[in-house]
């Protein structure tokens, strides 16, 4: 279905070839991908300082940014800025507070000239492709799954600090990436939908890091079979390969599209030059396509259906050992979900979000559960369109009764059931879902606390074909439905009716309404003289993600109060974490007020360091930590507790370590050669890290500090910062960065 070629390659008036007759330089200049960036490019062709077309939030990122670009100085949004509702619509926890942070937006757009889109109305990337999205243009997102490549926009997920730069007319600083040439050929099958592509591409590239931070850009002669909500389904999805975005070919289906939603001048023809360079190639054949299903815990523990059918006991059975394994005591006994036939029965399913909300998807499954019955055991089926306007269309055109019928339920447009806010299932559940991730918790599960479900990904079609057959997991393909697609009608008409679009009619006498739990970033320190960090937490997983870091689900209606947040961080991974972090940042707190401990002084000065200008913080290590959410929580959570590093053999995104950057933690690498054999409560002594961090030093001498009073030298590396990187991490955040600059000015 899937090969990789790690070598270069050139595309030729269309066809991959290993020769041309341009040079590579001048032929890497001829991807989409380059044009794009060339064109939104303030700074040279290597270090690139990026300014964008147009910013989203949602409603558990849009607070905390606007708060720090309002400390540092916004006086309106330079470009269209979109504050969607998608996250924390239900208001169901904490109070008032989740639509206190609501009110709080439309107050924030009307004040400094935005977008506001209603609670339901639509989701974030729902809208963003609707009504933002342009042919050649850029959009930054603090949502990782910011991708709309494949309507010519390129779409990167960044933490908020990154979004503030913009509001405040900076630019994304990024170097020149790699592309990675996605070559389609071929039809899918009936049955086949876009997640069974998407989710065959990231197994087929996640696990080794073969487009880590780079661009995907699809092209070839299988473009031309496919709808623009299938490539859509598939582009959102590379986010979990770990690229940096993406960017697909447009045609005359784009063409149609931009039409059909009232906005034809944002479509232009895009397409590699007639001979183009690629760092690599990924060929994608869509007729060898198959049913796919991704298992418990991540999107690219990938089977087709039927090899998951022939040998359901034992993949359960792994998914359960590596439950024990990281849990504890919750436990996962998904083998008991084997009948006696071998089939499996599953406990829900849901079609939810940017990945499986869209129309296409809606309809397919409307028509193979047409005069059928998703019946009356255990298993249900919850289907959330993505938007009001495709809702509408999926009502006018008959799907929503035919669901209805079937004995499933609609929904309105909301995100929960990616980030385990709705359709929580039950303890030891297996749910099927057509949504983005499958992390541990991303569910709504509480391993602390006993409670685990398990998550599998699989395609609307046959989530769909597995509630006709009462919840028996069923191909798509092993089914005979009318695949037939009913032809989209966009009525912009219903967000003329709700959403706020104050865009280039900013009111600055406008106030904005702070509801009590909108709460300002608690102060942070400039990095000290020298620095001695404390282990807060160690984890060996291979992989450690934004989920475990801060988990989703009911922590969502605190990420507008940083304290409050922050107690939550790590909690379903490292209970420990937080009183760990709380205990250094006391050792902190005394020794600013010249009380530090007996100990640490006594350490400091048989190294020959001063107590005053050697700073105290915690720090985290992980082997390969931020996989997942853009986040920024991920690691401010980690600051307000005092944290000031993180140290990890490799970090999983981009976006996560940018995030640590902006917070003012260092955010270290240590060798895979130097074992990492560190306890909470060790010490890490690091000399000079502010004099060697300023004059651009990329190794750190360090110094491991037993408990036991074993000490053992370490070298530790800080690569790659920018001026600026270097910078905010000596102010200490980003939010010291442009006080200070704004201080001189």
């Amino acid at each position: 279905m899937i090969r990789y070629h790690a070598a270069g390659t050139y595309l030729v008036n269309g066809k991959p070839t290993a020769a041309a007759p341009l040079p590579r330089e001048q032929a890497r200049k001829n991807t989409m991908a380059a044009k794009i960036l060339a064109a939104h490019n303030k700074g040279d062709e290597r270090d690139m300082r990026l300014s964008f077309d147009a910013l989203v939030s949602h409603d558990i990122t849009y607070v905390g940014i606007i708060q720090t670009a309002r400390a540092a100085g916004l006086s309106a949004f330079p470009v269209p800025y979109a504050l969607t509702n998608c996250h924390n619509s239900l208001c169901a926890v904490g109070g008032t507070i989740n639509e206190d942070d609501h009110v709080f937006g439309l107050s924030a757009a009307k004040k400094y000239g935005g977008i506001y889109v209603p609670a339901n109305e639509s989701v974030i990337h729902a809208y963003a492709r609707e009504a933002l999205a342009t042919c050649g243009g850029m959009i930054l997102g603090s949502d990782s799954h910011t991708r709309y490549g494949a309507l010519g926009a390129m779409g990167v997920g960044e933490g908020g600090p990154e979004l503030v730069k913009q509001l405040l007319r900076r630019t994304y600083d990024v170097k020149a990436p790699e592309v990675v040439l996605v070559y389609l050929t071929g039809k899918p099958p009936r049955g086949v939908g876009p997640h069974d592509v998407a989710l065959a591409l990231v197994g087929a590239t996640f696990k080794d890091g073969l487009v880590k931070n780079k661009v995907l850009e699809f092209t070839g002669p299988g473009l031309a079979s496919l709808p623009v909500d299938f490539r859509c389904g598939v582009d959102v999805m590379t986010t979990e390969t770990t690229c940096l975005s993406s960017i697909w070919e447009t045609d005359d289906v784009i063409k149609e599209y931009y039409e059909i939603h009232g906005r034809p001048e944002a479509y232009r023809r895009m397409a590699p030059g007639d001979t183009a360079y690629y760092d690599a190639m990924i060929e994608v054949d869509l007729s060898a396509m198959e049913s796919m299903i991704a298992l418990p815990f991540h999107p690219s523990n990938v089977h087709t259906v039927h090899e998951f059918n022939a040998h359901a006991k034992e993949l359960l059975g792994a998914v359960e050992a590596e439950a024990a394994e990281k849990f504890g005591k919750a436990r996962l006994s998904l083998t008991e979900k084997v009948l006696s036939n071998g089939h499996v029965l599953a406990d829900q399913g849901i079609i939810a979000g940017c990945a499986g909300g869209l129309f296409d998807n809606v309809e397919a499954a409307a028509s193979i559960l047409r005069g059928g019955s998703t019946g009356n055991g255990a298993f249900s089926l919850s289907v959330y369109p993505a938007s009001v306007p495709i809702s509408l269309a999926l009502t006018r055109a008959g799907d929503v009764a035919d669901l209805l019928a079937a004995g499933a339920v609609i929904k309105p447009a909301f995100c929960g059931p990616c980030f385990g806010a709705g359709d929580v299932p039950a303890n030891n559940g297996l749910s099927l879902r057509h949504t983005t991730r499958n992390f541990p918790n991303r569910e709504g599960a509480k391993p602390g606390e006993g409670q685990l479900a398990g998550v599998a990904l699989m395609d609307a079609r046959s989530i769909a074909a597995t509630a006709k057959n009462g919840g028996v997991i069923t191909a798509a393909t092993d089914i005979e439905y009318d695949d037939a697609c009913k032809p989209y009608a966009f009525d912009g008409g219903v967000y003329e009716k709700r959403v706020y679009n104050g865009f280039g009619r900013p009111q600055p006498d406008t106030a904005l309404v702070m509801g009590p739990n909108i709460a300002d970033w608690p102060r942070q320190y400039p990095l000290g003289r020298h620095a001695l960090l404390r282990f807060a937490a160690v984890i060996h997983d291979p992989v450690t993600t934004t989920d475990e870091l801060i988990p989703s689900g009911e922590t969502s209606s605190y990420r507008s109060n940083p304290l409050r947040l922050a107690a939550f961080t790590l909690s379903r991974r490292c209970p420990d974490y937080v009183a760990n972090a709380r205990a250094v940042a006391e050792e902190e707190t005394a020794r600013r007020a010249n009380k530090t401990p007996d100990g640490i002084k006594k350490l400091l000065a048989a190294h020959g360091l001063d107590a005053a200008e050697t700073e105290i913080g915690s720090v985290l290590f992980a082997e390969k930590p931020g996989d997942g959410s853009a986040r920024e929580q991920a690691a401010s959570c980690q600051r307000v507790l005092g944290g000031l590093a993180n140290v990890a053999y490799e970090y999983a995104t981009k976006r996560y370590r940018s995030n640590c950057i902006n917070w003012g933690m260092l955010p270290f690498t240590l060798s895979r050669d130097d074992p990492a054999d560190f306890t909470p409560g060790d010490l890490l002594l690091i000399p000079d890290v502010r004099e060697k961090l300023a004059r651009g030093d990329e190794t750190f001498a360090a110094l491991l500090v037993r408990e036991s009073g074993d000490e053992k030298p370490l070298t530790l590396t800080l690569s790659g910062l920018t001026a600026e990187e270097r910078d905010i991490l000596l102010a200490g955040c980003l939010t010291n960065h442009y006080a200070a600059q704004n201080a001189k000015a």
